[in-house]
C-alpha cells in the first residue's frame, strides 16, 4: 500500500513538472531560471516530453494531410525521424555544455538537456494541432498550416536563447555566441563519429578480406 502511494505521488509530481513546460513557454525568463534551481522540472520529465514530441513528429509525418505534407510511405522510417529529433538535442546539450563550461556557464548537463527538451514545447504542440488542423483545410490555406509551424520554430528557437540565459546565468550576447560555438562544436562532434565510423570500417573490411584469403589459401 505504501509503495503504491509513492508510486503515485512520483506519478503526480511528473505530471506536475510536464505542466510547468506549459508555464516555461509563456513566462521563459522566469520558467527556465526555476528550472534547476526550484527542481520544476526534471530529466525523466524531460525523457518523456522528448519522447512524446518524437511520436508527434512521427504522426505528423504520417497523418498530415497529404496535401500540406507528401512523405512516401514506402521510404519512410519512423525510428530515423525520432533521432532527426533526438540526436541534434543531445549533441546540442553536450557541446553547449562543454563550451559553457569554459565560458563560467553554470549549467549543468541535465539542466541544459531539460532546458532545451521544454523549449521545444510549442513545436510539440502545433505540430500537434497541425495534424488536426491539416484535415479541415483546402490546399490553397496550407500556408495557415505552414505559418503556424514556421512560427512554432521561430518562438523555440528564442526559447532556447532564453533557456541558455537563464541556466547558465549569461547575457543575450554571451548566451548567442556560446550558442553559435555549440553549433560548431556539434559539426566538430559529428566530423568525429564520422572520422571513427570510416577507420572502423576499413578496418573490418581490411580483417574480413584477409580472413577471407587465409580461409582460400588453407581450403
Amino acid at each position: 500500500m505504501v509503495a503504491t502511494l509513492k508510486n503515485i505521488d512520483t506519478y503526480t509530481e511528473l505530471l506536475k513538472q510536464l505542466k510547468y513546460a506549459l508555464y516555461c513557454i509563456f513566462h521563459p525568463a522566469d520558467g527556465f531560471w526555476c528550472i534547476n534551481r526550484e527542481k520544476r522540472a526534471s530529466v525523466a520529465s524531460a525523457t518523456v516530453l522528448l519522447v512524446v514530441y518524437c511520436l508527434i513528429e512521427v504522426m505528423r509525418l504520417t497523418l498530415t494531410n497529404f496535401q500540406m505534407l507528401l512523405v512516401p510511405i514506402e521510404y519512410f522510417n519512423a525510428p530515423m525521424a525520432a533521432l532527426s529529433i533526438c540526436v541534434p538535442i543531445l549533441l546540442w546539450s553536450v557541446a553547449n555544455w562543454g563550451f559553457t563550461t569554459l565560458f563560467n556557464g553554470k549549467g549543468k548537463l541535465s539542466d541544459i538537456y531539460v532546458a532545451t527538451v521544454y523549449a521545444f514545447t510549442p513545436v510539440i504542440i502545433c505540430n500537434a494541432a497541425g495534424i488536426v488542423i491539416s484535415q479541415f483545410i483546402t490546399f490553397e490555406e496550407g500556408v495557415l498550416y505552414h505559418t503556424m509551424l514556421s512560427i512554432a520554430g521561430i518562438w523555440a528557437f528564442l526559447l532556447v536563447l532564453v533557456a541558455m540565459m537563464q541556466v547558465h546565468d549569461y547575457t543575450l550576447l554571451k548566451a548567442i555566441a556560446t550558442s553559435l560555438l555549440a553549433i560548431c562544436g556539434i559539426g566538430f562532434i559529428v566530423f568525429i563519429f564520422l572520422l571513427f565510423f570510416s577507420l572502423v570500417s576499413d578496418a573490418f573490411m581490411y580483417f574480413y578480406s584477409l580472413y577471407n584469403e587465409i580461409v582460400f589459401r588453407l581450403y
